[in-house]
């Protein structure tokens, strides 16, 4: 369906610059309701159907839409592309687009150019959401005036048509850096890289690096690097790379034996500003979150908030849901709700961050997922494992033998009721899927959503149970 085809014949012929939008998802909308106004002549056109809440806004703010296809004649008229992340350059109006030489920006790119706030932005295959939540919280808790968008929320595009804010925090994909050219960030975070997404990069680790080192590509010396310098594939790449910034190194290793032995974590991103925050101060568990708390400080100190400032902020601070998530304890069983684990690396963390016995839940749409990585938590911590998907045969294979039990489901209410029938006492029920969510469930937050209210149902119906009738 198109929209206004009167009008869309007026944008092919207009004398003012073309854009068009590729995608009507949030950064989409957003991207076509800055360029309007800006003064552009904007099209949006959107391979499936959009949303109603999209197609209202397009429509009460007069912008020209197209649905349900992308109208090749149309498109290759524009002066300027802004393309969605989630739309591969293998897609035949991509392959299109580039024979004919437009240029090309990602949504962050094209927002970026119009804001005079500075930039924050955290990218790394596991942990950028918390870390950009943990960021904007410690800001936004000191009184500063700072806005979150990208990956969460809403889109850079949306807020910078009014561009009120002196920071913005932006999670940032590798898709989103694809397509940058003069994108700037005074803070940068590479927080790690482990393979993901690798069939959107032909399948080379080294393409999907280099993806996500662009987010230093156009700093300067007044700009800051934050980076893991025990990061196997961020190291590799920085020893045959000049990097630009100011490069500001976390070692976990070291943080871990300062944390065992002194009982605090020590977050320094200059030499004259050392915090060490007491373990009683952490809002968040597990190994893997202690850098991202670290990368979280070390902005809030390079934005000079004060030590008493970033205490009180982390004092305070809740992550997002579905991220090592306590649901319930049911008769001594607890409930873990980690569905945003969407790869084995994020896996690895949550498998090494309890100490007590595992019934682990896991599966959905492989991505080329290689499980010899967490094989050694396994035998260690998991005692029985759930697979949740249409398709388990490579996880059934590889675990097979290496725990007590393993059983299969395409249910996730009857994954609960067999984890829970499966537990011995204090045992842990830990949904850490690996895998993305597509086969079964709408997203990883439904896969989440149906966890937890299975979870909720198990226990109000186990409750309903041991409650005498009246007599």
């Amino acid at each position: 369906m198109i929209c206004n085809c009167s009008l869309l014949l007026a944008f092919t012929i207009m004398k003012q610059k073309n854009v068009v939008i590729l995608g009507g998802g949030e950064s989409g909308v957003g991207a076509a309701r800055l360029a309007v106004e800006k003064g552009y002549n904007v099209l949006l056109s959107e391979k499936n159907k959009l949303s109603d809440e999209n197609r209202y806004e397009l429509e009460q703010h007069k912008i020209f839409y197209e649905e349900g296809q992308h109208t090749e004649s149309i498109v290759l008229g524009a002066d300027l592309i802004i393309k969605s992340p989630g739309i591969p350059e293998t897609a035949p109006i991509m392959e299109a687009i580039r024979l004919e030489h437009i240029d090309v920006v990602s949504e962050i790119e094209f927002a970026s150019r119009f804001v005079t706030g500075k930039i924050i932005a955290i990218t790394g295959t596991n942990g950028k959401t918390t870390t950009a939540l943990l960021t904007y919280h410690l800001l936004k808790n000191a009184g500063l005036s700072v806005c979150l968008v990208g990956n969460i929320g809403k889109s850079f595009a949306r807020e910078a048509i009014e561009d009120e804010y002196d920071y913005y925090v932006i999670e940032v994909s590798s898709f989103q850096l694809d397509d940058i050219d003069e994108f700037r960030p005074h803070v940068a975070v590479l927080l790690n890289i482990t393979p993901d997404h690798l069939d959107r990069y032909n399948y080379q680790i080294e393409n999907y690096v280099n993806s996500k080192f662009k987010i230093n590509e156009n700093q300067s010396n007044k700009d800051f690097f934050i980076y893991n310098e025990e990061d196997i594939e961020s190291l590799k790449y920085i020893r045959f790379h000049r990097l630009a910034g100011r490069m500001l190194p976390i070692n976990i290793s070291k943080q871990k034996e300062y944390l065992s032995l002194q009982n605090k974590l020590r977050i320094s991103a200059t030499p004259a500003q050392m915090l060490d925050i007491p373990i009683s101060d952490l809002p968040l568990q597990g190994a893997h979150n202690l850098l991202n708390i670290a990368a979280a400080g070390m902005i809030a100190q390079i934005i000079r908030l004060s030590d008493k400032q970033i205490i009180k902020g982390l004092k305070s601070f809740k992550n997002a849901p579905h991220r090592l998530e306590k649901i319930k304890t049911i008769k001594g069983i607890t409930f873990i709700n980690d569905s945003k684990a969407t790869n084995v690396d994020a896996v690895s963390y949550a498998l090494e961050s309890f100490d007590r016995s595992l019934i682990w839940i896991v599966g959905g749409v492989d991505k080329g997922n290689e499980y010899e990585i967490i094989e050694g938590s396994v035998k260690k911590n998991v005692r029985v494992i759930v697979c949740l998907g249409k398709d388990n045969k490579k996880l059934t294979t590889f675990f097979k033998g290496k725990v007590s039990e393993i059983r299969e489901t395409n249910s996730m209410k009857k994954a609960i009721e067999i984890a829970f029938s499966l537990a011995e006492n204090e045992d842990i029920v830990l949904l850490s899927p690996a895998c993305a969510s597509f086969d079964l469930f709408k997203n990883y937050e439904d896969r989440g959503d149906q966890f937890r209210r299975y979870v909720q149902e198990l226990a109000l119906n186990l409750k309903e149970k041991q409650e005498p009738e009246n007599m």
